[in-house]
């Protein structure tokens, strides 16, 4: 064979190896990064089911919380009423009332201030997983720069 079928074969091999490795390269980085795809797919699914959970539960609490305020608000009201019928005067009847709507607006109020740190407790536990998800990505995505 002559010198330059020699260079020309040498050559394309050359080439063919490196196309090959490239190839080879280029799809290694694609399964690398469809493993990596995939693995952020799977942690944004369970945060969202820990999210899901989270909110679950809030709303259970709020629930019963709710249930339990309206049942002890209603055996004071059917309470109070009874007191209200035992009244001798008028002015028995005012201050009884009186003092059984102070009361009851304490209450509310109370129930109010609880009520709203329960929710924002409840809040947070469900944007917790979801956040750090996304702290995850843009981290991840800084990494890339």
């Amino acid at each position: 064979m002559s010198e330059a079928a020699e260079t020309i074969k040498t050559t394309v091999e050359k080439f063919t190896t490196a196309g090959n490795q490239a190839f080879k390269d280029s799809v290694e980085k694609t399964l690398a990064g469809l493993n990596e795809a995939n693995g952020l797919a799977k942690g944004n699914v369970e945060a969202v089911v820990e999210s899901l959970t989270a909110a679950t539960k809030g709303a259970e609490t709020v629930g019963a919380q709710a249930m339990a305020f309206s049942k002890k608000n209603w055996e004071e009201a059917v309470s109070a009423a009874k007191t209200l019928q035992g009244a001798k005067s008028i002015q028995e009847v005012i201050e009884l009332q009186s003092k059984y709507a102070k009361t009851s607006m304490e209450a509310y109020v109370a129930e109010m201030n609880q009520l709203t740190e329960t929710l924002s407790a409840s809040f947070k536990d469900t944007f917790k997983p979801i956040n750090a998800r996304m702290t995850a990505a843009v981290e991840k995505f800084q990494s890339y720069r």
